[in-house]
């Protein structure tokens, strides 16, 4: 579970500042969104089998820019 105390002196924008950014690196939200849904195993593997290629799509196309730009 996530919490922070209140430090000295601390404003309480700062805390809830403070609170977000623990709640966002310790990936709090995008796990619950992650089990929103109950996903098999199958399903879990094929959106990953698409994020991959979309993933290399992108890095290909980043890498035909550059060289594009550069020649």
């Amino acid at each position: 579970m996530t919490f922070v105390t209140r430090r000295d002196n601390e404003s309480n924008e700062s805390l809830i500042k403070r609170f977000g950014r623990k709640v966002t690196n310790d990936r709090i939200l995008s796990e619950l969104r992650k089990r929103r849904y109950f996903l098999t195993k199958g399903e879990e593997e094929r959106i990953a089998k698409r994020k991959g290629i979309a993933r290399a799509r992108r890095t290909e196309r980043k890498r035909r820019f550059r060289q594009n730009r550069q020649g």
